[in-house]
């Protein structure tokens, strides 16, 4: 039973990120429309940007060790600072041509978050 919950959860986080990934994807082609590749490129970077801690956060706080309150705060810090490190490593090495789309990619990305109840559920709510 653990096991198929495990399962129907993966199944679910899996619907998140594609949601995120879309939300970056429809960003890069509106990017693309506008500011021609360069702004797809800026675009898909902050989707980029997004997207990784997120799935390191699931990572590290579900799949990996025991789930108790310390392992969430240690997984919710390395997010934090994972995405401190996307942003210096984006801005230093490959600083984004369009920073405008870079930026509301990423918060497209993050505002799918709102949508997780529909999209990561633990199953049906009990009978009352």
């Amino acid at each position: 039973m653990h096991r198929a919950n495990a399962a129907r959860r993966q199944l679910d986080f899996t619907r998140l990120f594609l949601a995120q990934g879309l939300a970056a994807l429809l960003v890069a082609l509106l990017g693309l429309w506008q500011a021609g590749a360069e702004g797809a490129a800026s675009a898909l970077l902050g989707g980029l940007v997004s997207l990784l801690p997120s799935l390191y956060f699931v990572w590290r706080g579900l799949y990996r060790g025991r789930r108790n309150v310390m392992s969430f705060y240690q997984a919710a810090a390395g997010k934090f600072g994972l995405t401190v490190a996307l942003f210096v490593i984006v801005f230093v090495t490959v600083p984004p041509s369009n920073p405008a789309l870079f930026f509301v990619a990423y918060v497209a990305a993050q505002l799918t978050h709102w949508l997780s109840p529909w999209l990561v559920s633990e199953g049906s709510p009990p009978r009352t």
